[in-house]
């Protein structure tokens, strides 16, 4: 067991230990030792995506008003799903959802990159998604810096302007370079700044770690791996590193900030195939370990997350990806090590090819419940639940949270 585990299961002990003494306290137990029925503590979380204006705001240019009356909407949205986490977007582009001394207010707040939106939005949010009784997670992408690929439309006082060599630009868009140590220590403490000024109960970053292969383009980075690669045999392990070296920071001052928040990460759903090494899972698909160099069983195994939540965004059956095989493999992935297990549900692909049947959510969470492993899950995202998944959350709801 790591040092990181070992922690972690203790700090797990103290937590039942600590339920334990309040439940009795409370007196949440009758006379004759039956315990009264609770809310769930399995997590039912809901994505509110930023970027491009996916959930929140609908649109940029709104007035503040009108933004607090969206994500207003969107919380009691929540409650009435009976969810008790979001994990809401404030770094979507290297920019951010609150005044960061280090990033521009985002545009997707205003329209200009920053342009000051006229209140806090990150205060505002917190508060009131912790007046309903939800968690808040804030979610942060790390290394995309814009959604084009041309420096010179950032702000003038934009890190990534002053720092060319910190980015490279790949498939359209801008990112920064993970291999440059600098660029990940500015990452890392743009994220910190959010985690120490703001009460939020968890730090989330999704999938994006080096961007995803397009059209067999190269990343651009064979002069970093030449200045800082010195000491790896080949460029795929130094990625890997590079991207370790994020996660089990992040992980580490996290917790040295704010010890009770959760750490985690929802990384794509595969992260090898049975084919390309034993300990995969059996499917055929994109792999994060060699496609964004993110080794995702090696964070559940050394304890640097408190929990992993894979995008497991194929129905049961899928020939290549089937939900049926990988939330197994993740359950048998997380057993023993304190790691908690949530699952990403599509929501936004209700509806599609393959996902046609309104109860297809529903038999997902009710093959959780035979994975001991799994703890609950987390959907994407907060406009589809509304909208062309509805009726599939509404029948989820009735089948799995009734109670």
């Amino acid at each position: 067991m790591t040092r990181a585990q070992g922690l972690r299961r203790i700090r797990a002990n103290a937590l039942v230990l600590a339920l334990g003494l309040v439940a009795v306290l409370l007196g949440l137990f009758s006379a004759t030792g039956a315990a009264a029925q609770g809310p769930s503590t399995a997590m039912r979380g809901m994505w509110i995506a930023s970027v491009t204006n996916i959930d929140w705001p609908s649109k940029p240019g709104l007035s503040a008003e009108q933004q607090r009356a969206e994500y207003r909407k969107l919380l009691d949205q929540a409650v009435s799903n009976k969810l008790n986490a979001v994990f809401v977007q404030v770094r979507p582009t290297a920019d951010a959802f609150w005044p960061s001394p280090h990033e521009p207010w985002s545009q997707w707040l205003t329209g200009v990159q920053g342009k000051d939106p006229g209140y806090d939005p990150m205060r505002f949010m917190v508060d009131e998604a912790h007046q309903r009784g939800l968690q808040f997670h804030a979610w942060f992408n790390p290394y995309r810096v814009s959604m084009q690929d041309d420096p010179q439309k950032l702000v003038p006082e934009h890190p990534a302007r002053k720092h060319p060599d910190w980015t490279f630009a790949y498939d359209g868009k801008l990112y920064y370079d993970p291999g440059v140590p600098a660029a990940r220590e500015f990452v890392t403490e743009a994220i910190m700044d959010a985690v120490r000024e703001y009460d939020v109960d968890g730090v989330h970053l999704d999938d994006y770690f080096y961007p995803y292969p397009a059209g067999g383009q190269q990343i651009p980075d064979q002069k970093t791996f030449a200045e800082h690669g010195k000491d790896f045999a080949n460029v795929e392990d130094w990625r890997r590193h590079n991207v370790d070296q994020l996660v089990s920071e992040l992980d580490a001052r996290v917790h040295e900030v704010k010890p009770g928040a959760k750490f985690g990460i929802s990384p794509f759903g595969i992260w090898r195939n049975a084919s390309s090494d034993p300990a995969g899972s059996d499917t055929s698909g994109l792999e994060s370990y060699s496609a964004i160099y993110a080794d995702t069983r090696k964070w559940v195994q050394e304890g640097w997350v408190d929990y992993i939540a894979p995008q497991v965004y194929w129905p049961i059956g899928h020939p290549a990806a089937d939900y049926a095989k990988l939330v197994p493999w993740w359950s048998g992935t997380v057993a023993g090590t304190g790691v908690d297990l949530y699952i990403g549900q599509a929501a936004y692909r209700v509806g599609q090819d393959g996902w046609t049947d309104p109860a297809e959510l529903s038999k997902h969470l009710a093959l959780n419940a035979e994975q001991s492993g799994v703890d609950g899950d987390i959907f994407f995202s907060a406009k589809s639940l509304t909208t062309n998944a509805a009726e599939a959350m509404a029948r989820l709801v009735a089948d799995h949270y009734a109670g």
